[in-house]
């Protein structure tokens, strides 16, 4: 990554940028804002707000896309409050441990990175659900721990999406046949709200070490079996009314279909009927069953 150091303190500027520099940083120092204005992109500006006579303001406005951290002698309204509104990161006051600096720039670095990835997901996940109508659920009636049945998995996904923004929660999220789910479950204490996936997945006797793992934990289990019946505390909530494979437009692909069909019908027809209504052979069906990781129900 490259860093501009905006420093007139021509020993601490060197120092800074020698420290960088050993950690694998790209350093450019430079002693005025004139030069710093003249200069192109950089990934993090180190900004002095004490350069005499000189006007900090207009570097803040030329990199306020960068991670910027003002080096300050002491704090003032304009040395930290206006700049902070202005869209500057943080401030060090000097003088300062170097390591604290670079701690420091780390942490900004990943937190910008963070939040850049949330805000993707966060659009691709609301973008994938405009098709998706829950016209009949308010999410805020949602009371954990709670089972959700809906052939349609993406109608469950939205509204768990929704509660969790209505109560501005961030859930875990667990898919119970995957690889030590059970083990990942047992780490989480009561406060933490669970969203639990594939349930419809786990033999009988995996749903009964799950359901006993779970008790009294904040969850929200899901099934796309319409059958699911727990005999337990929970909240029963289905969606099967409001369910279409077609939602407004959103077409499955040809294996989302299938292991939609697979997963919804496999209680009420055999393998030679579900297989002949799919137009392929049970062994075929077999391998599908493997190849989305559907167990066979007993």
């Amino acid at each position: 990554m490259k860093v501009l150091i905006v420093e007139n303190e021509i020993y601490l500027a060197q120092s800074i940028s020698s420290k960088l520099s050993e950690v694998g940083y790209t350093c450019k120092i430079v002693a005025t804002i004139k030069e710093a204005l003249e200069e192109g992109h950089y990934d993090i500006v180190l900004l002095s707000t004490n350069i005499s006579g000189q006007n900090f303001y207009p570097a803040i406005e030329k990199y306020k896309n960068s991670i910027i951290i003002l080096l300050i002698s002491y704090i003032s309204n304009d040395t930290v409050s206006k700049p902070l509104k202005m869209g500057v990161d943080d401030y060090m006051l000097k003088p300062f441990m170097i390591e604290e600096l670079i701690r420091k720039i780390d942490h900004l670095f990943e937190y910008k990175k963070f939040k850049k990835e949330n805000e993707f997901l966060k659009n691709y996940i609301e973008n994938s659900f405009k098709n998706s109508s829950l016209k009949q659920v308010d999410a805020k009636k949602i009371i954990p721990p709670v089972l959700i049945k809906s052939s349609y998995q993406k109608l469950i996904d939205k509204l768990v999406y929704e509660y969790a923004k209505s109560i501005k929660v961030t859930p875990v999220f667990i898919a119970v046949d995957s690889s030590h789910a059970m083990e990942k479950i047992e780490q989480y204490d009561n406060r933490t709200l669970l969203y639990l996936v594939n349930f419809q997945n786990l033999r009988k006797s995996e749903k009964a070490k799950l359901l006993s793992i779970i008790d009294k934990k904040r969850v929200i289990l899901c099934t796309t079996d319409s059958n699911e019946e727990l005999n337990n505390n929970f909240n029963v909530l289905s969606l099967d009314n409001y369910n279409k494979i077609y939602e407004n437009g959103d077409i499955l692909s040809i294996d989302d279909y299938v292991k939609y069909i697979i997963q919804s019908f496999q209680n009420k027809f055999t393998d030679t009927e579900l297989s002949k209504k799919l137009g392929i052979s049970r062994k075929s069906l077999w391998e599908k069953r493997k190849k989305y990781g559907i167990n066979k129900k007993k």
